[in-house]
């Protein structure tokens, strides 16, 4: 019977420790179990390995032989996976600031990459040149030409402020919001025709636009204004009470978060991590 490799991996390890005792604590396992695995293994290569001196072990002449091959053996694999693992190319994922910072992050640690491939993050809003992506996450309402869609999860948008800045006042209504400033944002329109009312006339906005949602989040958290933000992506903030959502209507869509690959991409390491990005999205849905 040919014995397993991690028999012969024991034996490397108490011939090169010197006692089976300093092998187990090596190998995380029990004296006993690494006493069993060398009885076992010299059952099945038909002859003593070890000559047992009260309670002493010293490996016979053979064994000391096999144990060296083993260990030579057991360095060639380690140096093929290393070599292979260097070989295999990086993961390259793009994704906009804000989705990167409150939704990816806290789960790419998570993902069980295939091959031990790295993932390299490249933080942008920018729409990428497809030769210089795998895996693209991006906002819109679909149809990128050559590009394969992943729907995520629906843009979602409802306004934020920091306690401090309502103090006593209250906010019974979305028309009431034209008493506070508002971060621009191009869907507060949008948003006042899903709370069934029209945007008053005398909104007052401020002068700076901030780039990203991330850092509308910041101004509202500083006092700043009211700002138009994800109930998904901010939903810590909302948790832990540094901001409130006043109202119940949240603007869904049209537009959704997407993953894209390239349509002609043969690999399945892109369409694996696409197909684990929904998973996720529909476990935070």
């Amino acid at each position: 019977m040919r014995p397993s490799l991690e028999s012969l991996r024991v034996l490397e390890a108490c011939v090169s420790a010197g006692s089976f005792a300093r092998a187990a604590e090596r190998l995380f396992l029990t004296p006993a179990a690494v006493s069993l695995r060398i009885r076992t293994l010299e059952a099945e290569l038909g002859q003593p390995l070890f000559i047992r001196a009260g309670r002493r072990v010293v490996p016979t002449a053979a064994a000391s032989v096999l144990a060296k091959r083993v260990r030579e053996a057991l360095t060639g694999i380690g140096e093929a996976l290393a070599e292979f693992q260097a070989a295999t190319p990086p993961l390259r994922l793009t994704a906009p600031p804000t989705f990167a910072s409150r939704w990816l992050a806290p789960r790419l640690a998570r993902y069980p990459t295939p091959g031990a491939s790295v993932i390299e993050v490249d933080v942008s809003a920018e729409i990428r040149d497809p030769g210089a992506f795998d895996v693209a996450i991006r906002t819109g309402r679909g149809g990128w030409a050559g590009l394969e869609e992943y729907r995520l999860a629906p843009v979602e948008v409802t306004p934020m402020l920091s306690p401090s800045l309502l103090e006593t006042r209250t906010l019974a209504a979305p028309e009431a919001l034209a008493d506070f400033e508002l971060l621009p944002h191009p869907d507060w329109e949008q948003w006042f025709k899903e709370a069934q009312c029209s945007a008053p006339q005398d909104l007052r906005f401020l002068a700076v636009d901030y780039p990203t949602h991330e850092l509308d989040a910041n101004a509202a958290l500083a006092g700043v204004g009211v700002a138009l933000l994800s109930p998904s992506l901010f939903r810590p903030l909302l948790t832990e009470g540094r901001l409130i959502a006043p109202f119940p209507y949240v603007l869904s869509g049209p537009a959704w978060h997407f993953a894209l690959i390239r349509a002609n991409d043969p690999r399945q390491a892109p369409r694996q991590l696409c197909a684990w990005l929904r998973a996720q999205a529909g476990e935070a849905a």
